[in-house]
C-alpha cells in the first residue's frame, strides 16, 4: 500500500513538473516590450489602448492603431459577461478607463479600471440592483473621470493585476485557469510592462 502511495505521489510531482516546465518553455517565446517597439519601429509611444478579449484570453496593447504586444491573461471565475453584483466573480464587459494606479497591491500591482460605467450603472439600475442615489453617484464620477464608488452592489474594485507571490507557478501553466474575483490577471512580468505605458485616462474595451 504504501509502495502505491509513493508511486502515486511521485507520480503526480513529476506530471507537475513537466507541466510547469512546458509553460517555461512556451513564455520563452514572448517578447519584451522594447522588443515589440523595434519589431514595429516605434520610437515612442502613442495613444495607447488595451483591447481584453475574454473569449482568447489575452489583452492587446496598442499605441495609435498600431498593434504592439498581446499579453496572456486570466479571468473571473464565473464565465458569464454580465456583472450584477461585486461578488458574482464576473469579469465585465464594456468601455472603461483607468481610474487608478496602485504599485502596492495585494496581487503585486493594480491598473483600475472605472467599472462601473454608465452602462453598467444603467442596467442595474433598471434591473433594481442599485438605487437612484448609487445611480448617480456612479454617474457623478464618471464624469468627473474619477474611479466610481466602492460601496454599491455593483462594487469597484475591477483591475488588470499581477499575480503575487504564486506568479512563477501561475505564469508557467500552459492552460487556462481563470481564478479571479472577476478582474483580469498577468504574469507580474507583464503588469510591470502595462502599468508603464498606461497612465489615467487611458482606455481600456472589455469584449467577449
Amino acid at each position: 500500500m504504501l509502495k502505491n502511495i509513493l508511486y502515486m505521489s511521485g507520480s503526480i510531482i513529476i506530471f507537475f513538473i513537466g507541466v510547469v516546465v512546458y509553460g517555461i518553455i512556451i513564455n520563452l517565446r514572448e517578447v519584451t516590450l522594447s522588443e515589440a517597439f523595434a519589431e514595429k519601429g516605434i520610437g515612442e509611444l502613442g495613444e495607447i489602448t488595451l483591447v481584453i478579449n475574454k473569449k482568447n484570453y489575452r489583452i492587446e496593447l496598442f499605441s495609435d492603431a498600431v498593434f504592439l504586444k498581446s499579453y496572456k491573461a486570466v479571468f473571473g471565475m464565473n464565465n458569464q459577461s454580465v456583472k450584477t453584483s461585486v461578488n458574482d466573480n464576473v469579469t465585465p464587459v464594456g468601455k472603461y478607463y483607468v481610474c487608478d494606479l496602485d504599485s502596492n497591491y495585494e496581487y503585486y500591482k493594480l491598473v483600475k479600471l472605472s467599472y462601473p460605467n454608465e452602462r453598467d450603472a444603467s442596467e442595474a439600475y433598471k434591473n433594481g440592483y442599485i438605487n437612484e442615489s448609487e445611480l448617480k453617484l456612479i454617474y457623478n464620477s464618471i464624469k468627473k473621470g474619477e474611479c466610481p464608488p466602492a460601496d454599491t452592489p455593483l462594487g469597484a474594485n475591477i483591475g488588470i493585476h499581477g499575480i503575487g507571490k504564486f506568479n512563477f507557478i501561475f505564469k508557467n501553466l500552459p492552460f487556462i485557469f481563470n481564478w479571479t474575483n472577476g478582474s483580469i490577471a498577468v504574469s507580474n512580468e507583464n503588469i510591470d510592462e502595462l502599468i508603464s505605458v498606461v497612465k489615467i485616462g487611458t482606455k481600456v474595451v472589455i469584449v467577449n
